[in-house]
């Protein structure tokens, strides 16, 4: 009797969840549903996420409407020439791929209230939003800034925007070290860096003012090697920005360092900008494991001598190599209270730690306390690389990328290999 009681209970338990979810399904039919695997992805308990769509391309950042619509940015056009893809929601939290603009490739990918901003590798562009969040002039992009520097190393132009209308592009480094030899075993670094006249910064432009150059702008931080995942803080109304350290140290100065010490060296940091703040590159590095800043060999550095200079600290620090490409700042509901306002950060995932296993393929948490990094991050999506052993041999199956935050909450994340778009979401108990 018991046992048919349980029987009955169990039977009843599982019909009413499954007339809850039909009636959910019913009422919402673009609610996500998780893959069943959860998209191959590890995640914390209580998350599950799906695949979204499958682009083909390489998929750089991505954005989200207020009202769904789903735009991404490839690295290169795909084979209709097309390099922003226009994602509309299906069933079931999926997405299918409804058209494509823009005949130039890139990495950023912004919208705001009527706009959406789209950089190539040298230029900015806004396109004209309506209600329903669509572009309406697709053809015949506004040029916001033109001119950029792109000498086909650290070329993305990433960006962000405030809420006074202004428009933040990071401007990479055409050098790893500013060495007058780039990468070059023994050479010194370059006096007076020439790089930092017009690259290894952010910019600042109008994000309303058509046809910018430099001499439009303001040069608003200096002193960061490269910067693709950045983002605008509301909380506390500052831009936050993540730093790729510097390659090679045992490679081109062996006297100084092993490799073990160059495959954890430099640390990725996470820098909160105010406006004529420098980061020390090419002049110094950020030593995770010693906790300080330290001369880089190429300016008299040595592994011990530390920094002099008027250089900031960074607000955090991460795994060296890891390539942090992607930065958000979460401000939606459906994830538990202590995400709200914290930082996700997609780390590219690294190719110069060997001898050490290679590191990264994975999205991060950075908790945030009063505007500012408290405690310890977590690794919040793991194994898009499909396995440990893919990580450590620098062969993933998936790059996350990109990150955005959709209007009921979810979490978005790009794939820069295969083009696969995730969607992270939280199934409320």
């Amino acid at each position: 009797m018991t046992t048919h009681l349980s029987r009955y209970l169990l039977l009843s338990t599982a019909l009413v969840g499954s007339l809850s979810l039909f009636a959910l399904k019913a009422k919402n039919p673009l609610a996500p549903v998780p893959d069943a695997d959860n998209a191959g992805l590890k995640l914390p308990a209580g998350f599950g996420a799906l695949k979204v769509a499958e682009t083909g391309g390489r998929a750089r950042h991505i954005t989200v409407t207020p009202q769904g619509t789903i735009y991404v940015k490839l690295n290169r056009p795909n084979s209709a020439g097309k390099g922003i893809l226009v994602l509309r929601q299906a069933a079931n939290g999926k997405a299918e791929v409804a058209s494509g603009f823009g005949n130039y490739g890139g990495t950023g990918i912004y919208s705001a209230p009527g706009f959406l901003y789209a950089s190539s590798d040298q230029e900015v562009f806004r396109y004209k939003l309506d209600s329903k969040g669509q572009v309406t002039n697709p053809d015949q992009p506004e040029k916001i800034v033109t001119g950029l520097i792109n000498r086909r190393q650290h070329e993305s132009k990433s960006i962000a925007l405030d809420k006074e209308g202004n428009l933040y592009v990071n401007v990479g480094a055409y050098s790893n070290s500013c060495q007058v030899k780039d990468r070059q075993k023994g050479s010194l670094g370059m006096p007076n860096c020439p790089v930092l006249d017009s690259a290894g910064g952010i910019w600042q432009f109008k994000a309303d003012k058509l046809n910018q150059t430099y001499g439009n702008g303001t040069r608003y931080a200096t002193g960061l090697r490269n910067v693709v995942g950045l983002d605008w803080n509301a909380q506390t109304n500052q831009l936050f920005v993540m730093q790729h350290g510097r390659d090679q140290l045992y490679d081109n100065f062996p006297a100084l360092y092993d490799s073990k010490q160059s495959a954890e060296l430099p640390a990725e940091c996470m820098y909160a900008l105010k406006k004529g703040d420098n980061a020390g590159w090419p002049y110094m590095y950020y030593d995770n494991i010693q906790h300080k800043k330290m001369m880089m060999p190429e300016y008299g550095g040595d592994g011990k001598k530390e920094a002099t200079g008027n250089f900031i600290d960074p607000a955090m620090a991460y795994p060296a190599h890891t390539a942090p490409d992607a930065l958000l700042f979460y401000t939606g509901t459906m994830f538990p209270e202590k995400y709200r306002n914290g930082a996700f950060i997609a780390f590219h995932g690294s190719w110069n730690r060997a001898p050490e296993p290679q590191k990264g393929y994975y999205v991060v948490f950075q908790p945030f306390k009063d505007g500012k990094p408290f405690g310890d991050y977590e690794v919040f999506a793991d194994n898009f690389a499909g396995s440990a052993a893919n990580a450590a041999a620098g062969r993933p199956e998936h790059k996350p990328c990109g990150l955005a935050q959709g209007p009921d909450g979810s979490l978005y994340v790009t794939d820069d290999k295969q083009g696969t778009i995730y969607r992270i979401v939280y199934a409320k108990k």
